[in-house]
């Protein structure tokens, strides 16, 4: 794309309504705000940052017909539609201030040029926007009370001695909450640093990312992350003391418990067991990363718990599970139709390609296998377990590790023989993850007699080579699948687990291979991480695996 219009949401006409200012220049704000007198017309929709229906004058607004009214200085800003103006070009700028103000039905004025000519505005002031480095300054009529609050000195039409007195107050009320709140987020904030320096020490983010004790934005951005800290008790409570009842699964960090809220939210509680030699480094890594990804089809984290020797992370509870719960299960491989699995597969594609480009930090995952791709209510799915995940730099593209983690069958062969990883590492485990859809097969399981020790990869690539590779199809399905959409998944899958990592597509074309019908790039031969028994080569060449060992490989 080369060029489009609107650029910004005030570029929109009557973006914020009448007499309502789109200003996108607010800084953590809404972008529209009320003209001066005047008060949201829906409070319910302009907190929910929809602005169009404008703005009414103030209930309680004294008569603005001879009774102390004036005008308060809007400045650069767009002047309003000046389809139903008054223009008057002999007018000086004082002028037209005494001409609209005789004139009781006059909203506002303004110059018509760099403060000659007079533009008068009865009704409605509508499509105003607040300008950079431009604009007109537009004089809107106001009563005597709203007058005296923008008015250098607070008894300019103030009568009333009372009400300055009444402002003086209000505004020392305002102080005083103001210095109050102040206090009691710099006291959080306190708290939770030394939560964190607990749990993490001073140097965790740059020793963990980098290879220099240097900081640098990345090692910044992670460590001053706004992840909520639950109480013990509150988790406690949630999850009925951690009883049997609630417990959803175990892994190698520990155990994972359904959790009710006392607002009445459903959590999930990834509890780190006290006796478990993994999962420190990955408990850290999780709660410094994944807080700040936010993608659809990325689990939601809400907050951790750290607090005497329970370490905790909180997530969204998505009640479907994870996708190996239905397409390794016969009773519930029938529940995915093929529409249905092929939404999963562009549901975890786009996953991926928001870790791998789109995010503010690059992120290759390591670990991306069926059963951390979790469905919720509506089946759409959402990956996790970022445990074992990496951070590259902008300018990176590849990395070495001495520690091999991961789960056999989804490594890619450069990251299990010589500990390279890259983005084309999670393409591999694409690869394999979205055969075994296809399939509801697992890449680990053994198929023919003749050859006892084939993978679900090469028992496909061979199938694939003779023309045949629709007999791989979960048998689920029945014939109800478009055969021309599933053997393009299948080829798609194949030029992810190729054995050379530069052969493999980025997710970025995976994602376009998906959502069009373009002709795709013949598939070259695979890597096989299973070695034959007896045997170390085969007939075409068909077995990648060399005779170099892993260093400290820990499979999960």
């Amino acid at each position: 794309m080369y060029w489009s219009a609107p650029i910004e949401r005030c570029d929109e006409y009557g973006q914020c309504g009448p007499n309502g200012n789109c200003n996108p220049y607010v800084v953590n704000d809404i972008d529209c705000t009320c003209l001066p007198g005047f008060e949201p017309k829906s409070p319910t929709d302009w907190y929910l940052r929809d602005g169009t229906g404008g703005c009414l004058r103030r209930k309680g607004v004294l008569s603005m017909c001879g009774n102390g009214e004036g005008f308060v200085k809007v400045e650069r800003v767009k002047i309003p539609d000046s389809s139903k103006a008054s223009f008057d070009m002999n007018l000086d700028l004082k002028a037209c201030e005494q001409e609209c103000l005789r004139n009781c039905s006059c909203m506002a004025y303004s110059s018509s040029d760099e403060g000659s000519g007079c533009v008068t505005w009865q009704g409605d002031l509508m499509d105003i926007r607040t300008l950079p480095d431009a604009g007109q300054n537009l004089y809107v009529r106001v009563d005597a009370i709203v007058l005296a609050q923008y008015a250098k000195k607070p008894n300019y039409s103030l009568s009333n001695k009372g009400k300055v007195a009444i402002s003086l107050v209000s505004v020392l009320l305002l102080f005083l909450v103001f210095s109050l709140v102040v206090w009691w987020i710099r006291r959080k904030r306190k708290g939770k640093r030394r939560q964190n320096a607990h749990l993490f020490g001073q140097s965790t983010g740059s020793a963990y990312l980098g290879h220099s004790s240097r900081k640098t934005d990345v090692d910044e951005t992670i460590m001053n992350s706004d992840l909520p800290f639950f109480d013990l008790t509150t988790i406690a409570a949630a999850t009925n003391n951690f009883s049997v009842e609630n417990k959803l699964g175990t892994g190698g960090f520990g155990s994972v418990y359904k959790g009710l809220l006392s607002n009445g939210n459903e959590i999930a509680v990834k509890r780190l067991s006290k006796n478990s030699g993994q999962g420190t480094e990955e408990f850290k890594n999780e709660v410094m990363l994944i807080a700040k990804l936010q993608h659809r089809n990325l689990v939601r984290i809400l907050g951790c718990c750290v607090q005497d020797e329970e370490k905790m992370l909180i997530y969204e509870y998505l009640p479907n599970k994870s996708l190996d719960f239905f397409i390794f299960n016969e009773s519930h491989r029938a529940d995915l139709n093929w529409t249905r699995r092929f939404e999963i597969i562009c549901g975890i594609t786009r996953g991926i390609l928001y870790l791998h480009q789109d995010s503010r930090l690059r992120i290759i995952h390591r670990d991306l296998k069926a059963s951390n791709v979790l469905l919720d209510a509506s089946m759409n799915p959402k990956i996790a377990d970022f445990g074992m995940a990496r951070i590259f730099r902008g300018d990176q593209s590849e990395a070495n590790t001495n520690r091999v983690v991961g789960t056999y069958g989804y490594m890619s062969p450069e990251y299990a023989m010589r500990g390279r990883f890259s983005v084309k590492s999670d393409v591999y485990s694409f690869g394999v993850l979205l055969l075994e859809i296809i399939t509801g097969r697992k890449n680990r399981v053994y198929y023919h007699e003749e050859s006892p020790d084939s993978n679900l990869v090469e028992h496909v690539w061979n199938l694939w080579r003779e023309g045949n590779a629709l007999e791989v199809v979960d048998s689920s399905l029945g014939e109800l699948y478009p055969i021309n959409e599933v053997l393009r998944c299948i080829q798609i899958a194949l030029l992810c687990v190729q054995e050379s990592a530069t052969d493999r597509p980025t997710m970025s074309v995976v994602l376009a291979m998906l959502g069009n019908d373009a002709t795709l790039p013949s598939p070259r031969q695979p890597a096989f991480l299973l070695q034959r028994s007896g045997d170390s080569s085969t007939a075409d060449g068909a077995n990648s695996v060399n005779n170099v060992t892993c260093t400290a490989v820990e499979a999960r």
